[in-house]
């Protein structure tokens, strides 16, 4: 069995953070932006710290930490169901799963509204499948011949 490529990884992890990060920019900036707003002063929070600097780089960041998890589950999934988008769409719902149960669990306990958490998973997943597709189109086994993106062949 060949062993992870970590450049690519990190290559892959890179470019899905670049998706990740512009599709989470759109959500929270215009689809999402009302909904933080109107929540904020419910739960005694600052809504103006929830668009400072510090909370949007520490975003960008989480991010691209996401993509390298994304494409680093990938690689690892990769040698049992091959490559390929559909083995990208895998590695993709299996991450996102893990966070969504845990606030499904904070939205039943009143941390969110469920209008929120719907419209959040929603973008969550699209975000999620872009950036996992995006990062894993970079990915290739170390030693490989072939040319292009790892999901083409």
């Amino acid at each position: 069995m060949a062993s992870i490529n970590m450049g690519r990884v990190v290559a892959g992890g890179l470019v899905a953070g670049v998706v990740a990060n512009a599709i989470d920019f759109v959500t929270n900036t215009y689809i999402l932006a009302a909904d933080w707003t109107a929540f904020a002063p419910t739960r005694n929070l600052d809504p103006a710290a929830f668009t400072s600097g510090a909370v949007a780089g520490t975003w960008v960041v989480i991010d691209f930490l996401y993509g390298l998890l994304l494409v680093w589950t990938y690689a690892a999934i990769r040698p049992r169901f091959g490559p390929g988008a559909m083995t990208a769409v895998v590695a993709g719902v299996l991450v996102f799963l893990a966070p969504t149960i845990v606030i499904f669990g904070f939205t039943m306990m009143g941390l969110l509204t469920m209008a929120m958490f719907v419209k959040g998973t929603i973008a969550g997943i699209v975000s999620t499948l872009a950036a996992a597709v995006a990062g894993a189109s970079v990915y290739k086994e170390e030693g490989s011949a072939a040319a292009g993106p790892a999901y083409a062949r």
